[in-house]
C-alpha cells in the first residue's frame, strides 16, 4: 500500500460524503423515464426509500474502497475499482432523486462509510476470496431490499423506479463477478449478522 493509494482513497472517500462522486458518465435512467406527478405522502415515501438507497450505496462504495486497499491480486483490485464506479453512478442517481423529491440524504453516511470501510479493509487482510465472498453477500442482500423497495414505491412513481431497476441489475452483476473471482460462501451467522446490521441501517436512514 503507497502513498498515494492512501491519497487517492481519501478523495474518494470525501467525494462519496459530500456527494460528488466520480461517475462512469452513464445517463441517470429516471431522465427517460415519465415525470411522476406525486401526492406530498407519496413523495414522503419515495424519499424515505431513495435516501435508504443512497446510504445502501454510500456503504457499498466504502466496502468496495477498503476492499481495493488491501486485495492482492491485481486483477481483483481492478475488478472491485469497476464496481466502484458503478456503485458512484448509484450514488449519483439516488442523491439526485432525493432531491428532486424534496429531501434529504441520511445524516448518518458518514458513519456509515467508516463502519463499511474498516470492514472492507479488514475482510481484504484477511483474504480475497473472503473479501470477495463479503462482497457477493453484500450485493445479494441489496438486491432483495430493492426487490422489497420496488415493492413499496408508489406505483406511478416511474422516475424511481427506473433507477431502483437499474441499480438492481448491476448489483446482480457484481455479485456474480465477486463469485466468478472465487468468493468463498461465508458462514451462516456472519450472513445473519449482515442481514441484522442492514435492517438497523435501513430503518434509520429512512428517517434520519
Amino acid at each position: 500500500m503507497d502513498i498515494d493509494s492512501l491519497i487517492l482513497g481519501f478523495d474518494r472517500a470525501l467525494r462519496t460524503i459530500v456527494g460528488q462522486p466520480q461517475t462512469t458518465g452513464r445517463n441517470n435512467p429516471a431522465t427517460d423515464a415519465n415525470p411522476s406527478d406525486l401526492s406530498e405522502a407519496e413523495a414522503n415515501i419515495s424519499a424515505g426509500l431513495m435516501r435508504v438507497n443512497h446510504s445502501g450505496e454510500v456503504c457499498a462504495q466504502a466496502l468496495y474502497q477498503g476492499q481495493a486497499l488491501t486485495a492482492r491480486n491485481k486483477k481483483i483490485k481492478a475488478a472491485l475499482e469497476h464496481a466502484a464506479d458503478e456503485e458512484n453512478d448509484h450514488l449519483e442517481w439516488c442523491e439526485q432523486r432525493v432531491r428532486e423529491l424534496g429531501s434529504h440524504t441520511s445524516y448518518l453516511n458518514p458513519l456509515l462509510y467508516a463502519g463499511s470501510f474498516a470492514l472492507g479493509a479488514a475482510s481484504g487482510l484477511v483474504g480475497d476470496r473472503w473479501s470477495l465472498g463479503f462482497l457477493a453477500e453484500t450485493e445479494r442482500q441489496v438486491g432483495r431490499h430493492l426487490d422489497s423497495h420496488l415493492q413499496q414505491i408508489p406505483g406511478h412513481d416511474d422516475q424511481s423506479r427506473a433507477v431502483l431497476i437499474q441499480m438492481q441489475e448491476d448489483e446482480a452483476r457484481h455479485a456474480t463477478t465477486a463469485v466468478e473471482h472465487g468468493a468463498v460462501e461465508l458462514p451462516e451467522p456472519i450472513r445473519q449478522a449482515m442481514t441484522l446490521s442492514a435492517k438497523v441501517m435501513t430503518t434509520l436512514t429512512r428517517i434520519i
